[in-house]
């Protein structure tokens, strides 16, 4: 049986997957509730000088009947009384001794400030810290969260403030708000961090209501910019968290953050050097029992692969990823089909013939199918007599096939279209070796 305790830069807990900051861990209740559901840490929702927050505050990017696909926020941090987060923080920790409990913090950047709020968390039994470098509305406005962490020489100043007196391991939350995340990582580093959570919210607006013209969340007419989050930004973070674990310069633990829905992409931030994964959207939008699924299909996944820990997989798709001048130039894949399984829906001579290199053509054969696919029960309601409905399938000419993959991504049918490799007959050579021949 695979074993999912964790201990991340000094803090253990039962497993891997913790409730990132933000609303489903904004009370004692919450947490409490979150961690009945097996979630192994919880970082608070940030506690500062309470602020006030709009009344609409979410919007979402929905895609092919998915709904938020993408989300969206313009909340800000905690806006109950910091004396009411700690108490409760304190009682969550008698309660729950073994699981994980991080107050995410933010003040002003006054040396004195930051000192009273780290000692005042750790003395309510806050296991670390994060120190929220990211945020990336209302709050940056006033001088914290990204505008912070876009400054590599402020987030190494407060986060050295912060060492001067905490006694937990203290975590920086980056932005992905920057040109170069790796800056503001190292300077986290020079100031003394023990880890960093990775990645916070992007920039966004997600879209306009057409009907009044004003984005969305509309607030009294107007709209601003708000934190993007949730399935359509893994892409984003599974990049920069490589790029953090990659960089030498850095070398601290990562708390991997962004479009988490399940364990499979957890196993994914894992892969690229992650020691926890921290869940929001997907909290929000399921409930925090989704956590039983990813704690199942973790572990499932592990005993497959045989993989007794997280230790064994951790980071070992880091030496996967290299820069596009080191690929096999000589490498080659090409398109095949499969005749029985495909349904004749011509997505893929389209989609290569209007978005990629002209290789699949029309006039290959027809064949016969059984009646259980779309196409042909639409087509068996027009057949005449007893014919049997034919597919044409379409005809790769593997000679112009270039290996692009975009049949493969478009096709209805799984395992219909496959990308087999090709044996050239050349050695591997890249671009720099080419180059520098």
């Amino acid at each position: 049986m695979s074993d999912l305790t964790t201990c991340f830069a000094g803090i253990r807990c039962p497993n891997p997957f913790w409730l990132a900051s933000g609303p489903p861990t904004n009370c004692a209740d919450q947490v409490m509730r979150a961690f009945d559901a097996g979630w192994g840490g919880a970082v608070w929702k940030t506690i500062g000088e309470p602020i006030v927050n709009t009344s609409s505050r979410y919007s979402s990017v929905d895609w092919n009947g998915q709904r938020m696909m993408g989300f969206n926020n313009i909340e800000l941090i905690s806006d109950r009384p910091i004396e009411v987060n700690l108490r409760e923080i304190a009682e969550v920790k008698k309660r729950y001794p073994n699981n994980a409990v991080i107050a995410s913090l933010m003040v002003d950047s006054k040396r004195e400030v930051w000192h009273d709020i780290v000692k005042r968390s750790e003395d309510a039994g806050a296991d670390g810290l994060e120190l929220n470098f990211g945020c990336p509305h209302g709050m940056s406005e006033r001088g914290m969260g990204s505008a912070v962490g876009q400054v590599p020489d402020y987030a190494c100043m407060i986060t050295g403030w912060v060492k001067e007196v905490a006694r937990t391991p203290v975590l920086i939350k980056l932005t992905p708000n920057i040109t170069d995340i790796r800056m503001v990582a190292r300077a986290a580093r020079q100031g003394g961090a023990d880890a960093l959570s990775a990645i916070n919210t992007i920039n966004s607006i997600t879209g306009i209501d057409l009907d009044t013209l004003t984005p969305r969340p509309n607030v009294g007419g107007l709209s601003a910019h708000g934190g993007y989050c949730g399935p359509a930004v893994k892409p984003i973070a599974l990049h920069l968290v490589q790029q953090i674990a990659s960089d030498p310069e850095v070398g601290l633990p990562i708390s991997g953050i962004g479009g988490v829905s399940g364990w499979r992409e957890a196993a994914e931030f894992i892969l690229l050097g992650c020691g926890t994964v921290q869940v929001c959207t997907a909290a929000m939008h399921y409930g925090y029992r989704i956590v039983e699924d990813m704690i199942d299909g973790l572990s499932n996944w592990m005993d497959e692969k045989g993989f007794r820990t997280l230790d064994d997989f951790r980071g070992l798709s880091l030496p996967k990823v290299t820069e596009w001048k080191h690929l096999d130039l000589n490498y080659r894949i090409v398109a095949r089909i499969n005749h029985d399984t495909c349904i004749g829906c011509d997505l893929c001579y389209i989609a290569c013939w209007d978005g990629a290199h002209q290789c699949i053509h029309l006039n290959g054969h027809t064949v016969p199918t059984v009646v259980t696919t779309p196409i042909a029960k639409l087509d068996s309601l027009h057949a005449t007599n007893d014919a049997t409905p034919e597919v044409r399938i379409p005809r790769i000419d593997e000679d112009e096939c270039v290996g692009c993959n975009l049949c493969w991504l478009v096709c209805p049918v799984e395992n219909c279209i496959t990308m087999e490799k090709i044996e050239t007959g050349r050695p591997p050579e890249s671009w720099e070796q080419r180059t520098h021949a």
